[in-house]
């Protein structure tokens, strides 16, 4: 039995992540960890023992992190603020490329030299999030005026933590710039060269690889994502089915892509007669430039180090281990930066290379053992075709032990930051991995044709459009397979709940997620953009993978705007709506979706029910049929829901005086322990009638500071304060879950407040 190689980087490795991991639950600069960290030294020194030097790199490793990110410059330069938002005018360098949003923005890392509040300037050495409508390069000298305030944290849950991904990178403020004026490019310094040439050289790769697509913009992004892995130039409807087979991974520039680079490089390197020793000292930095030139991600990085350790050894001519070598890439990046193993694309890129090194040859002879020939009878009797049909099984089996060993690796993350599981990644990569092989090796043929010839490196690209299209149309094909793929919710422990409410916080809209005995219900979408933003990554947190009712309040399209989305994302069973008119284009467009896709709404009016299912059923209270509104505020739908046939929530959407008069007179008891309301564009609010009619103990309330009109005004929040009932004002709270059990209920505020349970009062 062979012995286990020795692998040092794996121990030492392990180790630096152990002090990692405790520096950054409990952080401490204080002079004993650097007393630790010197005796573990000399102890390790003097005892010459593995588990010595081990517990010296945990303790360097947990005084660097701790170092690194306590009392930090952007913490510095957060405390100094207050956390308000403030005038300044700063001073700094563009440390990023910058992004254009549809809206012109452009938003980058900006790092400061000088800030000045209240006409007093300082330096500063602090980086922060910076948005200014101008067009600033990476390396420019900027000035600018705005403001600045603390990055916001996430307001619903299931939402992306963008405060907490920036204060990795030491990024704790925002500045914004809101017009062109308020800001000025001082001088073009071009900041670091290598960064620099690399993007030129980007800039330049992406005009050679798109030369000939012009008219397939889906296509010239999808080539220009799987070899410069440039995921934001590919269309998200694109990246979506990529994401729900398995394959997003081709966007990642990782083992694969430098695999072909190096194995194109040592192909040229041997045609033109190179000793190996000097062809080896001209990949490692070829390489290490495609991953700067891609944007220096975790999984490049990853690749071009675990590329360069392996090449490495033809100069000492020993053998190279791959595990050792994944860990020693891993201790260089964490070297860099400790932050790095909070990433999700650190963590994904070395668990599923790790698992794919120690998984892939077991299941390999797993799966050759059942359908290889008969091991007795001599490999010289197989005729051609039988030799044929072993070396395809032989690909096949090696190939599926790869996809599976992946699959494998990357489940217990996907579960964790995507909540989704995809078995028909195993049979989709299987087929695309071998085209994208092609166009990859097409894209850095064209790319190397381009300065010689523009008519080959066209050929190249043409033929990249065909086996682009293929892969678009087998991973559309998978997406769509029943099963092939689903959203689960987190473990957790069942509660009890016989039903559970969460009004997600869309600002000045509304989204509300009915749930009970296995049943799913949207009331309202939001608007388009926080759809896309936050409210299908909510749903997919929960683990829903189609809904079982939609219902549109009204045609307000801060409402109704995400609807067309849903029908698309979640195939909604039932879809309800109000008969009443109304002049919203967004309730337009979306009865034209529903009319093209031969679906027609469920049209209630007052006095209908709803089997919301489980324990809920709904009453609809408004409007009356053939009721005219002035406008689509007034039209409002308003339910009833009774939950184990109490009623316990009034939701009464955007609607005003005029729909609560209606209501009042039709004498319906309006009773419920919790109110859901938005606000009238008139500015009005409940009345006390309608209050005293309805008796709640909770209101959830939209609140938003502009228009005036959405905001809850203090004169009524204080007249709801002493009437005795809990108001979660959203501006506040933010999202606001409601779960109901047989003898009480409870509140959550996402954000800030008490909880509240009925059983207190």
């Amino acid at each position: 039995m062979n012995a286990w190689p020795r692998q040092p980087f794996v121990g030492l490795t392990l180790a630096a992540v152990v002090g990692i991991a405790l520096a950054d639950r409990w952080p401490n600069c204080s002079f004993w960890p650097i007393a630790l960290t010197l005796a573990l030294a000399v102890l390790a020194l003097l005892a010459r023992r593995s588990l010595g030097v081990y517990a010296l790199v945990t303790a360097a490793f947990f005084y660097i992190h701790s170092v690194a990110h306590t009392n930090s410059a952007g913490q510095k330069l957060a405390q100094q603020l207050g956390g308000s938002v403030t005038v300044v005018t700063v001073e700094g360098m563009v440390l990023s490329e910058p992004k254009i949003a549809p809206n012109g923005f452009a938003s980058f890392v900006f790092a400061l030299s000088s800030i000045e509040t209240d006409g007093a300037s300082r330096p500063c050495n602090a980086r922060v999030f910076a948005r200014w409508k101008g067009t600033p390069q990476f390396g420019d000298d900027l000035k600018l005026f705005g403001t600045i305030q603390p990055i916001p944290p996430p307001r619903n849950p299931g939402e992306f933590d963008m405060r907490a991904y920036l204060a990795r990178q030491d990024l704790r403020d925002e500045l914004v710039a809101r017009y062109a004026e308020n800001g000025q490019i001082v001088r073009h310094t071009g900041g670091n060269r290598l960064l620099q040439a690399a993007q030129t050289s980007r800039r330049w790769m992406q005009h050679v690889l798109a030369r000939g697509l012009e008219d397939s913009p889906a296509v010239s992004g999808l080539v220009e994502g799987m070899v410069l892995g440039l995921r934001h130039q590919t269309p998200e409807d694109i990246e979506e089915p990529f994401q729900q087979t398995g394959t997003l991974h081709l966007f990642a520039v990782a083992g694969l892509h430098v695999g072909i680079v190096a194995q194109l490089l040592w192909t040229l390197a041997t045609v033109a007669r190179i000793p190996r020793k000097w062809a080896t000292a001209l990949i490692i930095p070829a390489l290490l430039f495609y991953a700067t030139v891609t944007g220096l991600h975790t999984s490049s990085v990853r690749a071009a180090l675990m590329a360069s350790v392996l090449l490495g050894g033809y100069f000492v001519e020993r053998r190279v281990f791959a595990l050792n070598s994944l860990a020693a890439a891993a201790m260089l990046i964490l070297c860099w930066d400790t932050n790095e193993l909070f990433a999700v694309g650190f963590q994904l890129s070395f668990a599923v290379v790790g698992t794919i090194i120690l998984l892939s040859d077991p299941v390999f002879r797993i799966l050759r053992r059942s359908c290889a020939g008969d091991p007795f009878l001599p490999r010289s009797l197989f005729g051609p075709g039988r030799r044929t049909l072993d070396k395809l099984l032989w690909w096949l089996t090696r190939a599926a032990a790869v996809s599976f060993a992946a699959w494998i690796g990357s489940l217990p993350l996907m579960l964790r930051y995507y909540h989704l599981i995809t078995p028909i990644s195993l049979l989709a990569n299987l087929l695309v991995i071998p085209i994208a092989y092609c166009v990859l090796a097409g894209g850095l043929l064209s790319l190397l044709a381009a300065p010689i010839t523009t008519w080959l490196s066209l050929v190249f690209n043409n033929a990249n459009w065909a086996a682009a299209q293929l892969i678009l149309g087998i991973v559309h094909l998978f997406a769509h397979v029943p099963d092939g793929h689903l959203y689960v919710e987190d473990l957790h422990w069942p509660d009890g709940a016989r039903a559970e409410i969460n009004v997600l916080d869309t600002g000045t809209g509304a989204a509300v997620h009915v749930r009970s005995g296995g049943h799913d219900w949207l009331f309202d979408s939001g608007g388009r953009r926080d759809y896309e933003r936050f409210v299908r990554d909510y749903l997919r947190s929960r683990g829903v993978n189609r809904l079982d009712g939609l219902l549109l309040s009204h045609g307000d399209a801060a409402h109704i705007g995400g609807a067309a989305g849903v029908l698309l994302d979640f195939k909604p069973r039932l879809t309800v709506d109000s008969p009443a008119h109304d002049r919203s284009r967004a309730h337009a467009s979306f009865t034209a979706t529903l009319a093209q896709q031969h679906m027609a709404p469920k049209l209630c009016s007052a006095g209908d029910e709803l089997m919301i299912g489980g324990h809920v059923t709904a009453r609809v209270l408004f409007p009356p049929r053939d009721f005219v509104g002035d406008a689509a505020d007034d039209q409002a739908l308003v339910l009833q829901l009774f939950i184990d046939g109490r009623p316990r929530v009034l939701f009464t959407s955007d609607s005003g005086q005029e729909a609560e008069a209606v209501i009042l007179a039709s004498g319906v008891d309006l009773h419920a322990d919790v109110l859901i309301k938005g606000q009238h564009h008139s500015g009005t609010v409940p009345s006390s009638q309608f209050l005293e009619a309805v008796r709640p103990q909770v209101i959830v309330a939209t609140s938003r500071d502009f228009p005036p009109w959405e905001q809850v005004s203090d004169d009524w929040a204080a007249f709801v304060e002493r009437h005795h009932v809990k108001l979660f004002r959203q501006d506040q709270s933010g999202a606001v879950r409601l779960r109901f059990f047989r003898d009480h209920y409870q509140a959550d505020p996402f954000l800030a407040g008490d909880t509240f349970r009925s059983s207190n009062r």
